[in-house]
This record gives C-alpha cells, structure tokens and sequence, in this order.
C-alpha cells in the first residue's frame, strides 16, 4: 500500500457479547448524534461512552449494506439495545444500517476520520526514531552545491554515501537527543529531526540531490534516509494492549514542559513490548512522596497515591519506542508520566 493515499483502513475487530457487556454508556449521553463535518469517530463515541476507545465493540456488520463503517456528514448515529446490550447505527439516505468493524481499503472522499489527523499528518511518515548504527552509517550532506549562504527548497546539495539501490528519493534529517529510559538508562533511540525531502539528480561520489521540500535550514553534517515505503496509516481502530504494559512519557514534540490535549509524546515502549497502533494508554501522574507531619516517627514520609491525569492513542511505532497523541487530559501532564494499559 502507497503511503498516504486516500485510502481508508477500516475497523479491524469484530465485537462479541462479552466485549459488548463491558461497555460503560456515559451519564446523559444521547439516544442519537447527527454527524457534522469535523467530527470525529472518537468525538462522537465520547458522547455515547464513558471509554471512548470501546466503540468498535458494539459496532456490528451487516453484510446487505456496501461499507456502513464510513461515517459521512449528515449521517444519523443512533443508539439501540438489542437482548439488552447496546448497538451504535447509523441512518443513510433511506435506511439505518448497522455499524461494521470490517477491515477493507476504501476511498476516503469525505468520510470523518478517526482521530484529528491534522494533529499527526506530519508524522505519519517522516522518520522519527533512528538506531545508533543508522545514525552512524547514514549518508551525509558535505556541501551546498550553488553556495547557498541558507539551503532550502529548490536548491542542490551534495552528499556522500548513497547507493543508486536505495531509490532516488530521501528523507533529511539532524541527528537529535537519545531516547534514554529512565529506568534502565537503556539507550531506546536517536530523535531524527526532519528537516526535509530531496531527490537524486546524480549518483556518485558525492551525489547530487535537488531538495524538493524543507522545513528548516539543511546544513553541512545532516544526514540522508531512503524514503520509507512501510504502510502507514492515518486510520486506527482502538484497542487496550493485548497484554499489560506500563511505560513512561520520556519526550513531548516541541519541547514544551506542560502537555495538553492533542499534543505528541513519545513512549519508552514499543513494538518489543506488544504496543501497535491504535493502542490505547491511561495516563497517570506520580504521586509525590511528601514528610508525614503528624507521624511520631523521626524522618517519616508517605508516598501519594499516582492520579489518572488522561488518555492517549499510539499513532507512530518503532521498535523500542512509539509515539502517541494526547486524547484527554484531566489536569497538566508532564515528562515522566506514568501509562498503563486501560
């Protein structure tokens, strides 16, 4: 599959009764929703669910209907019981078709998304997370070829240690700060700053390439990847972890020290530990150990119970780490926050 063309993942988990018996309706949720543009999946499972990520599970196939899991504009969701447990459907032109978590490829036209993609389209396919031996063995930028003073879109570079059997096309990107974890200081990766794309004009030694998209200045020591052709998808069916996983927000994209909703973490945990898209963590904040100012003991401390503090979805997994967009966020996260599974 093409990266990022309009094309749909759908649902990929098939509800049953005891999945369905877990779900919690939210207080005062509607008994329908009429879908507007810029809705989402999740912003419209939030009205009817007390766990938004559990919407796939009382969605349910109706084979008759071509491709009732596109939600569009001006839809009807409406919320049924059948033998007393609850069934999301949605009403189309003339009709009210059951709600499939099918997996098929279809066009995008202009069905609502999942989850805001504004929020991580450029990260969908940038590289983001490169092991020490990438960084070490990567090709690298020596020279700007037309003198450019600043290097940037339209202009020629030269580069060293390209193979004409990689493709024509690459990433650029600055080596940034390891992904360390804080627990076993275990190095989990390298940040890789895109900086921008650029195509081949000539293969040797060095090479010339033209840039053909940047996002900041490309100097001399950047570093060049083969464009990915890995399947990335902008379209994700929640889910918890298929085991228990608890990990820790070790970075927040853009540095910022207060993180909110619709902001990007990154994870000490990935693909190595179960985590995939569409994974669905808890977050909880640390409780602080404070002094017990009533205990009689000399020295005494307590420590406070951690607080759930929000929820986050993975969009973006590598093999040591993965990256996550905040969905709620009850109070203001930090760097070493604590994620669990649901």
């Amino acid at each position: 599959m093409s990266i990022l063309k309009p094309l749909v993942l759908a649902l990929a988990v098939l509800a049953t009764a005891v999945y369905a018996d877990q779900v919690v309706l939210r207080d005062g949720h509607p008994d329908r929703h009429v879908v507007v543009k810029g809705d989402t999946l999740w912003d419209i499972s939030e009205e009817f669910l007390a766990s938004p990520w559990l919407w796939p599970e009382i969605w349910y196939v109706n084979p008759q209907i071509e491709n009732p899991h596109l939600i569009y504009p001006g839809d009807v969701i409406t919320l049924v019981y059948v033998d007393g447990k609850p069934q999301l459907r949605v009403q189309r032109g003339k009709g009210t078709f059951k709600l499939s978590p099918r997996v098929r490829e279809e066009r995008l036209d202009k069905a609502i998304p999942t989850i805001p993609i504004d929020a991580i389209q450029q990260f969908l396919t940038q590289p983001l997370v490169a092991d020490q031996s990438t960084m070490e063995n990567a090709a690298y930028v020596v020279s700007s070829a037309d003198e450019h003073l600043i290097t940037g879109r339209g202009d020629r570079i030269y580069a060293r240690g390209l193979a004409d059997g990689q493709g024509d096309r690459y990433h650029v990107f600055r080596p940034g700060d390891a992904y360390v974890d804080p627990v076993t200081n275990e190095v989990l990766g390298y940040e890789a700053m895109y900086l921008g794309d650029g195509s081949v004009e000539k293969f040797g030694d060095p090479a010339t390439l033209k840039l053909t998209r940047t996002t900041r200045e490309i100097n001399i020591g950047d570093r060049l990847m083969p464009m990915s052709h890995e399947d990335v998808y902008a379209y994700f069916t929640p889910h918890s972890p298929a085991d228990t996983v608890e990990g820790t927000i070790i970075s927040v994209v853009d540095g910022v020290s207060q993180i909110g909703q619709y902001q990007i973490v990154v994870l000490n945990r990935g693909t190595r530990e179960g985590v995939d898209v569409g994974t669905v963590f808890e977050i909880h904040q640390a409780g602080d150990r404070i002094i017990d100012q009533v205990s009689k003991e000399r020295n005494a401390s307590v420590k406070l119970p951690d607080e759930k503090a929000g929820t986050l979805m993975v969009f973006r997994t590598f093999d040591k780490v993965s990256f996550g967009l905040i969905m709620k966020a009850t109070s203001a996260l930090h760097v070493g926050d604590i994620v669990r599974t649901p």
